[in-house]
């Protein structure tokens, strides 16, 4: 791609916290590419540059965590009349405080197209998290309708698996009035983002929600409509690629999964040396996408790991301070 590179000052790239930089008080957990600290009733999410593929942590991208987390704030603060979410208010570009919910244990994808592990299962004969689609479907192809396919939440290191409708009510993971608030939900917040992509030339192809309780209610939490969490293509190009039976161009993380398969890695054993331009292409395709979402040219806010991690501290002293 021949997009734009971050500014000559480059960011350092933010590796996350650490437990020992914390005060006692708080509660810490290390994610694959998030840091949580619970606080009482909030939480405080930062966002790592640490890049994740097939459950694995691979790598670090400059500002990555900070392009997904800016992100996500756009389009938590976009999507509010369709659902509320778990944001308070952002603390620095990487780092937000959100209301401690309960999550539920499953994750919802929404597939408008065919593509992906979808097409794995498809290709295979199997159905696509119970959905049986039609056939003589190809690769990439628009699906006749978006579909929603459930997965269970599994430990950090085991792959999360795809689960029917019907089975996550039966095992009482969740409860059948609150699964249909959130397919009506997930339903909505897709229609929503494939019209505004929709307007400034891109498709967005798939996208991955997390939902909790908080008081009884549903609430969007996580992340949203971000390169790591769903696929975008260019609409333009889209077409021409698909009769040819060509990948579309894509401004997301399946482009360092395709890099991974092509060299044989699907998550098992020793992942290959993911060399420079591999890192410095994905970040310009994160970047190129925050740009042309939020209509910003991005640049961060912080350039340091020291500095971020002092926003950060100081929020916890002040905390600590009111609860001492």
């Amino acid at each position: 791609m021949t997009e734009p590179h971050m500014p000559p000052n480059d960011p350092v790239p933010f590796p996350g916290l650490e437990a020992l930089d914390l005060p006692r008080f708080v509660r810490y957990e290390r994610g694959k590419v998030r840091d949580l600290i619970a606080v009482g009733d909030t939480l405080i999410i930062t966002s790592s540059d640490r890049v994740s593929a097939f459950d694995r942590v691979l790598d670090l991208v400059p500002a990555k965590g900070e392009i997904l987390s800016r992100l996500s704030s756009f389009w938590f603060a976009s999507t509010q009349h369709i659902i509320e979410n778990h944001i308070l208010r952002e603390l620095t570009g990487r780092t937000v405080l959100v209301r401690r919910c309960e999550p539920l244990p499953v994750e919802v994808v929404i597939r408008g197209y065919l593509t992906g592990s979808a097409w794995r299962d498809y290709r295979a004969g199997r159905p696509v998290s119970g959905v049986r689609l039609p056939d003589g479907l190809r690769r990439n192809e628009r699906l006749p309708e978006p579909i929603l396919t459930p997965s269970t939440k599994e430990q950090f290191g085991k792959h999360d698996r795809p689960i029917a409708r019907e089975e996550l009510i039966e095992r009482g993971l969740v409860s059948e009035s609150v699964w249909r608030r959130v397919e009506e939900a997930a339903h909505q917040l897709f229609q929503y983002g494939s019209a505004y992509a929709a307007d400034r030339g891109l498709i967005l192809v798939d996208t991955k929600y997390e939902f909790g309780m908080l008081d009884g209610a549903l609430v969007l939490i996580d992340e949203l409509h971000t390169p790591d969490s769903s696929r975008f293509w260019e609409v333009d190009s889209y077409e021409a690629l698909l009769e040819k039976g060509a990948q579309p161009q894509m401004l997301d993380k399946e482009y360092l999964r395709l890099w991974l398969m092509e060299r044989g890695f699907h998550g098992e054993g020793s992942a290959p040396p993911i060399p420079p331009e591999v890192i410095g292409e994905l970040g310009n395709r994160y970047q190129s996408l925050f740009n042309r979402l939020t209509g910003e040219n991005f640049s961060p806010k912080h350039t340091s790991s020291e500095a971020e991690r002092a926003a950060i501290l100081s929020l916890l002293s002040e905390e600590g301070e009111t609860t001492s």
